[in-house]
């Protein structure tokens, strides 16, 4: 291949990157599909659960209102199995990856698979966890539309001929719209994609993230209205008062149990994903079943004996009934916080479709409640109230054991609009995740993949070697041979350069190759003196301007199939005049490895 036909296809492979208007109208689409897919499964969740619970067509279902008691009496209890009959046939028969809380799957696509996600996925996902939710599986429904939103994303990008970093941005996208449409929390989905989803922190993946997760959120307000997802009295006798560092200390004591709790609540539902799967000697069916009866007993001794079912579902009417002031119990608050962990986990860890961050908010404000109530008794001069002390417990297991931090803190506010509770979200979860990854490296969503062999990043860094440019990198003036040169004489000349480990083959005065030097003595070794540069030079190759950075380099290189790239002083690369330098692999490592001094 020569140098021009390379060079052009290196342009080529260039302009398939999308324009970044068309990549902004694509996160508008993703919006809108985000927030009408999660109106539509709403619907769905009311549907199955009007029709399961209560023996009714409907499709109005207020979460933040209890369940009345079904018409079914004691038999309500094999709701929860007759839901599950459907999921694991939905499951089993068309879509594996709808199993479970849906967001590793995701990640696992974006990390692992470049970007790709099966269309049917949304589909399998949207019923089975609707059914899940609806027959009173303890499971959320925000990680079912994180998948609608992202799928769709990812169908896009496979659709529309783009770059893998688009296609990631798009799902990106499609998990914040979705997390922002469910939530009505525009700023927190945003939040959500960047510290889950996003490989890359940077305008180009920000703003269509930001756009999409704008759109989504409008088109929920169109279906839900534009209140928070719970209405709490104001927190005004709640602030912080510097005179009285008491109250800092509570919710520091808050976030070390939270973080607990978190690790806890992560180590929960993967032992009963295993109990399940390697003590249960059974099919999928039987096993679903058999976990969620046992959920099924629990709503029907809840009802029994406090009137509600408490557990069932996303359990949001429980959660107002703590942040209004209904539910203050300190032993009813710690009740409910132990059989939602044990709900939860058996629903998931049993074979359900559905998200984990309901349940988490849900844990968060039993166990921070009954905390408050405890500090009330232990503290009574201490201002605070109940529904303070659960909110930031809802944030911090959200936070603490999902690992999205400044989502978890800014959702939370999203979700109440009560600006007083800023600073002991802050506290609570920053503690609370740091006591979680002191138990747990892992979070809820990492340690399903980490157990798969699958491991995701760390940490949100900079990726400093990539500011590094051609110019800094390359290997300046490299010494040109003719193409006419025996391998005889090309031994003589590299002996008295003995640091140059790559030499310029030209040709009629145009650069049309490259020879490596060790490379080239073997086959003088094997092959005799016979053979010209010409014959045993590298033919491919690609060449880049002198400010062309470390991504862009390693692109072209890996496009061409080429160890090597030209740093020009002009494209098209004309003359051998018009060649700066010239930059290897190795050296693309040495850059590598200079950056890794920022994070040794």
């Amino acid at each position: 291949m020569d140098t021009v036909s390379l060079t052009l296809s290196d342009k080529q492979e260039t302009r398939r990157q999308l324009h970044y208007t068309v990549l902004s109208l694509l996160s508008v689409l993703v919006g809108v599909v985000s927030g009408i897919g999660a109106a539509g499964f709403r619907a769905l969740i009311s549907f199955f659960h009007n029709m399961l619970f209560l023996g009714k067509l409907s499709v109005t279902y207020e979460a933040n209102v209890h369940t009345p008691p079904s018409p079914w009496g004691p038999l309500v209890i094999l709701v929860p199995v007759v839901g599950s009959l459907g999921v694991s046939f939905l499951v089993t028969r068309f879509a594996p990856e709808a199993k479970g809380h849906g967001v590793p799957e995701v990640m696992d696509s974006i990390y692992y698979n470049r970007g790709i996600i099966r269309p049917v996925v949304a589909l399998v996902k949207s019923f089975a966890s609707a059914l899940s939710i609806g027959s009173g599986g303890s499971v959320g429904r925000e990680g079912p539309i994180i998948q609608i939103g992202s799928s769709f994303g990812s169908t896009l990008g496979q659709i529309i001929s783009m770059p893998t970093w688009q296609r990631v941005t798009l799902i990106a996208a499609g998990t914040g719209a979705g997390i922002a449409a469910t939530f009505n929390t525009p700023i927190g989905g945003m939040l959500f994609a960047m510290e889950i989803m996003l490989h890359e922190v940077s305008v180009r993946t920000l703003v269509p993230v930001g756009i999409a997760t704008a759109t989504a959120t409008y088109i929920g307000q169109m279906f839900f209205g534009v209140y928070p997802a719970f209405v709490i009295p104001e927190l005004q006798t709640f602030t912080f008062q510097p005179n009285n560092p008491l109250v800092l200390v509570c919710y520091v004591g808050l976030g070390l149990i939270i973080g607990m709790v978190s690790a806890l609540y992560i180590r929960s539902i993967y032992f009963f994903e295993d109990f399940f799967s390697s003590r249960i000697k059974a099919n999928d069916f039987v096993r679903h079943m058999l976990g969620m009866l046992f959920v099924g007993i629990l709503m029907y001794v809840l009802m029994s004996f406090y009137g509600h079912y408490y557990i069932e579902g996303v359990g949001y009417a429980a959660i107002e009934d703590v942040l209004t002031g209904r539910l203050f119990q300190p032993q009813l608050l710690l009740l409910l916080f132990v059989l939602k962990l044990l709900a939860t986990s058996l629903t998931l860890g049993s074979g359900a479709s559905g998200g984990v961050f309901s349940p988490a908010l849900f844990i968060g404000a039993m166990l921070g409640g009954a905390y408050g109530a405890a500090m009330g008794w232990l503290l009574p001069f201490i201002p605070g109230n109940l529904p303070a002390f659960a909110i930031a417990g809802m944030a911090g297991i959200v936070g603490g054991s999902t690992g999205a931090v400044m989502a978890a803190i800014v959702m939370i506010f999203e979700m109440t609009l009560d600006y007083n509770i800023i600073l002991p979200l802050t506290i609570t979860v920053a503690i609370s995740d740091g006591m979680r990854w002191f138990l747990c490296r892992e979070t809820i969503y990492t340690l399903k993949l980490v157990r798969r062999g699958h491991f995701m990043p760390e940490a949100l860094q900079t990726n400093f070697h990539y500011l590094r440019r051609a110019g800094s990198i390359m290997t300046a003036d490299p010494k040109v041979l003719s193409a006419s040169i025996p391998l005889s004489d090309f031994a003589r000349i590299v002996s008295t350069d003995s640091f140059a480990s790559h030499f310029l083959v030209e040709d009629g005065g145009r650069i049309v190759g490259f020879v490596a030097r060790d490379a080239a003595l073997r086959v003088l070794e094997e092959a005799g003196s016979r053979l010209l540069l010409a014959d045993v030079m590298e033919r491919s190759f690609v060449t880049v301007m002198k400010n062309a950075p470390l991504h862009e380099i390693l692109n072209r290189m890996r496009a061409g199939k080429t160890q090597l790239a030209l740093v020009a002083s002009q494209l098209p690369l004309y003359s051998t005049s018009d060649v700066l330098g010239l930059i290897t692999k190795d050296q693309i490592v040495e850059a590598v490895e200079d950056a890794m001094d920022l994070f040794a």
